[in-house]
């Protein structure tokens, strides 16, 4: 199947993408910045929003990599040709997926004070945690069910489904926000950050609905679990525990930027939450030209097209990072009504804008990375993904912000370690793709 590696085609994958990928981090930055002005201890529940928040992302990302695998594999079956042969393949691997998620689920239930615990959260912020995460943590099998039907629709080089969904998904989100949140008087009680888990919760459920009511009616693939388990199952598995895996090594940094961040007080753990939902919120944003070099790659590279696919290559880094500098400008010129949507607190914005900077100035460097790695997995490289941020994380990201501690340098040494995170990621994986697919392409 001939696939055109054109501005038009990436743009409408990577534009619909990129409005599905920023549904989590809204969700996140909706309820931090409505969390953060609340009238009654606005700093403990922005500082238990965003522990909880950060310890949430690390559950979907570790255990939500089945709709990488699914994407990629469907993406190759698709570009050639033989697409019929994998229907029944993404029902096994979710159910497998959604039973696993409900077991984690249900052993953190009893276990949440100690868990909150090792993040350095005590009175008032363990207790906000714990009736946040109580709530929260419901949603949590909701969203991996979303995120692998997903990976199913760019796998089938359609991201506009997942796009309306996430729309609607972030709306009803806001809404609910602000009325379960403040309440309205006489009709809704003010619930504050209980009211936020709550909006939350019934978002993911709405999305989870329409995700599946869409992959219904909208496509051939079938939710149907049938046996004997398909041939791809295993390669969906071991695709899957590598990027478990790289999750796990993922996360690590994201842990331990907030232990030590909570550790420094609590006016730094709310700095650290706006600062983090911000990057991640512009990672996303970056990420749908990954999920445009995810689904065209594996097509590209199914069909066999590899001068197409080093094209793809040349053409999603230069529009990402395009987008990059665009957000660093507006980070430059807004900086400082950005961190009022987040807090009112003086202490919480002077160390917010302490730093802000360096979360700007490295985006490029994080368009190179998440464009590479949307890239490899759609080629199905999950091994190298996994060993590349074993090697970031534990070889660069864990030395840096400590040596950073040791030498004195506080909260910036936690974000100095980000920069240096993502330096390794993204020349790692732009050597790795050069010397592996370059000599494979005729015209590059």
């Amino acid at each position: 199947m001939n696939t055109q590696v054109n501005f038009r085609t990436i743009n409408q994958l990577a534009i619909p993408a990129t409005i599905s990928g920023i549904a989590e981090p809204i969700l996140s930055i909706t309820d931090t910045a409505i969390v953060g002005n609340i009238p009654t201890d606005s700093l403990e529940s922005l500082a238990a929003a965003g522990i909880v928040g950060s310890f949430l992302s690390m559950l979907i990302w570790v255990l939500g990599q089945t709709r990488s695998s699914i994407s990629s594999i469907i993406s190759q079956y698709l570009g050639a040709g033989r697409l019929e042969e994998v229907k029944h393949l993404p029902a096994q691997a979710i159910f497998f997926n959604i039973l696993l998620s409900v077991v984690v689920l249900v052993s953190t239930v009893f276990v949440i004070e100690d868990i909150f615990t090792l993040f350095n959260a005590t009175g008032k912020i363990l207790h906000y945690c714990v009736s946040y995460y109580s709530i929260r943590v419901w949603g949590f099998p909701l969203t991996l069910f979303t995120f692998a039907i997903f990976g199913i629709f760019r796998g089938l080089q359609n991201t506009f489904y997942p796009m309306v969904i996430a729309i609607i998904g972030a709306v009803l989100n806001i809404g609910l926000d602000f009325l379960l949140v403040y309440g309205v008087e006489g009709w809704v009680p003010a619930m504050y950050l209980e009211g936020a888990a709550w909006a939350s919760l019934i978002s993911q459920a709405i999305m989870a609905l329409l995700a599946f009511v869409l992959l219904m009616k909208k496509t051939e693939i079938s939710m149907k679990l049938v046996f004997p388990l398909n041939k791809e199952l295993k390669r969906v598995v071991f695709m899957s525990l590598n990027l478990f895996v790289r999750a796990i090594a993922l996360n690590v940094a994201l842990i331990l930027a907030v232990r030590e961040a909570t550790a420094l007080g609590d006016r730094f753990i709310g700095a650290h939450t706006i600062a983090i939902n911000l990057w991640l919120f512009a990672a996303f944003f970056i990420d749908g030209f990954a999920a445009a070099g995810n689904s065209m790659g594996g097509k590209l590279l199914g069909a066999g097209d590899y001068d197409g696919l080093w094209k793809l290559a040349k053409k999603i880094v230069l529009y990402g990072m395009v987008v990059s500098f665009i957000l660093m400008m507006g980070g430059f010129l807004f900086y400082h009504p950005i961190g009022h949507l987040f807090s009112n607190d003086t202490l919480v914005l002077d160390t917010f804008y302490g730093i802000f900077y360096i979360v700007i100035f490295g985006l490029p460097m994080n368009t190179l990375a998440f464009v590479f790695d949307g890239l490899f997995k759609g080629l199905g490289e999950m091994k190298y993904l996994r060993n590349v941020l074993l090697t970031a994380t534990f070889l660069g990201f864990v030395p840096s912000l400590y040596l950073g501690k040791f030498l004195g340098w506080g909260f910036y040494a936690i974000w100095v370690a980000f920069v240096i995170w993502m330096l390794i990621r993204g020349f790692a994986l732009l050597w790795k793709f050069d010397r592996k697919f370059r000599p494979l392409v005729q015209n590059p």
